[in-house]
């Protein structure tokens, strides 16, 4: 269980992403008590979806990765255990003490101060200084992560909104990041015949600069018409990018397709923030086309195929049920995303099968993948 970081890490993230949205959904659709925490219910939602569900894919992915890119070990046995303790305790401390901030704020930072540095120690040891910006995100996701608690607490008037936004929007350059080092390589390797997938130089750079502008301009400098027209400019960067990783055979692929249509939902996601500020389209929407795509289906993607990697598996045997997953998230997207834009007088009766669809994705997730996790390699390899 602790031999590796994504052991713990995508086995929390799994039963995270099942028991906390199985909560909001009950309590926005169907009406049930609110908990008394120390902030908004909504508040909650978006600051654990992305600080609880998506810091523990990040930290099990890097631990295992970071590892690989080194040749040095990253943290395991009882350090990993501790690690993941801390990461549990956040999450349920604002449960079970109502309305303390104190110990949940100090148990997160904890957490995230340990990932930092169980990152950058094998990292700064091996002489990587191209893994840096890695290291960087998660100070700026910390600091993000401050700011929340910060708001929260009355210490600073922004903090929550900065928080927040700031949060998805450095979790999802990190999915991009990580997506880019390793989907062109999966799907070369992965679709069954010679393929060399286009890549440019430009587009990693521009994209790269455009979203940390996107950034400022939408949650510091909040000046509309600026994000709105970046936003423009990364949905064709980002649609380039995706032109030059297509080949046929990722559609036969359910650990390819995932990763290919969660980042194409994070694409639209800067479509619809460009049109927004021009139309009837809620700007909500393309928030949860960012999260529902990129932290949810690519993250979904990304644990389902690290997870039979490294435990000795073949990645072309996995289970018959990891099709009908990933199709029921992405139904929810299409739920959560498209549908409001088509029929908004059934907002409810969406927001209620993007719910269910969750649900039943991380249900079987969990039911494919704990055996998986908690279980020694099958090559017997440590790790």
């Amino acid at each position: 269980m602790f031999n590796l970081g994504f052991r713990p890490f995508f086995l929390f993230a799994g039963l995270f992403a099942l028991l906390s949205i199985l909560a909001w959904g009950g309590i926005i659709v169907y009406d049930w008590p609110t908990p008394q925490l120390p902030f908004k219910p909504i508040q909650w939602h978006a600051h654990e979806m992305i600080y609880g569900y998506g810091m523990a894919v990040v930290a099990g992915f890097l631990l295992t990765a970071v590892r690989n890119w080194t040749h040095i070990q990253t943290i395991q046995g009882f350090q990993l255990a501790a690690l993941s303790i801390l990461w549990l305790g956040a999450r349920v401390t604002g449960w079970i003490l109502p309305g303390q901030i104190l110990p949940m704020m100090l148990l997160d930072m904890m957490f995230d101060l340990w990932l930092i540095a169980a990152i950058f120690s094998p990292i700064q040891r091996a002489k990587q200084y191209q893994n840096m910006g890695i290291v960087s995100k998660l100070v700026l996701l910390m600091l993000a992560n401050l700011c929340f608690y910060l708001g929260v607490s009355g210490f600073l008037e922004q903090g929550i909104a900065w928080g927040l936004y700031s949060g998805l929007y450095v979790l999802l350059a990190l999915v991009y990041t990580m997506a880019r080092r390793v989907l062109p390589f999966f799907i070369e390797r992965g679709v069954g015949y010679p393929v060399a997938l286009k890549n440019w130089a430009w587009i990693d750079r521009s994209s790269l600069y455009l979203f940390l502008l996107f950034l400022i301009a939408d949650v510091y400098w909040r000046y509309v018409p600026v994000s709105a027209a970046l936003a423009g400019l990364l949905f064709v960067i980002h649609t380039i990018r995706l032109a030059g990783w297509h080949t046929t055979g990722i559609w036969k692929r359910p650990l390819l397709w995932v990763l290919y249509l969660g980042y194409g939902g994070t694409v639209f996601g800067f479509l619809l923030k460009m049109l927004a500020p021009f139309t009837t389209i809620s700007p909500s929407l393309a928030l949860h086309a960012f999260a529902v795509g990129g932290i949810g289906m690519i993250t979904a993607g990304m644990m389902a195929r690290i997870s039979l990697g490294h435990t000795g598996r073949d990645i072309q045997q996995h289970s018959r049920l990891l099709a009908p997953a990933f199709i029921s998230l992405f139904v929810s997207y299409v739920a959560r995303v498209i549908l409001p834009m088509i029929a908004p007088e059934h907002y409810l009766l969406w927001v209620g099968i993007a719910h269910a669809t969750w649900l039943i994705t991380f249900s079987l997730f969990l039911w494919i993948y704990a055996p998986i996790l908690i279980r020694p390699r099958i090559d017997g390899m440590h790790g």
